[in-house]
């Protein structure tokens, strides 16, 4: 299970995807576990983030990228800087 990212995204997939219109979700500098019931695509708007699948290798990320996270990824984040991003789950 990997995670897929994008740096930078470009702005025409940004419009493709309809990014700018999906909610938006913050968190503050953190650490915490997560597991993923659905698969999520983010664009990230703020922040820098790194995350480690369980037995993986961590993946950053910040602002600009668009990150795809796999259905029943099981993982840790861990927030460096206040992060803000448009999601989708499907």
């Amino acid at each position: 299970m990997s995670i897929r990212v994008t740096s930078p995204c470009p702005e025409s997939v940004v419009i493709a995807l309809g990014a700018r219109e999906w909610p938006i979700w913050g968190c503050e500098v953190s650490s915490f576990p997560w597991h993923y019931d659905q698969h999520e695509t983010c664009l990230v708007l703020e922040g820098e983030v790194t995350v480690t699948p369980d037995g993986g290798d961590p993946v950053h990320f910040g602002a600009g990228d668009l990150v795809d996270f796999p259905k029943g990824l099981c993982c840790t984040w861990t927030v460096h800087k206040p992060v803000r991003k448009h999601y989708r789950f499907t």
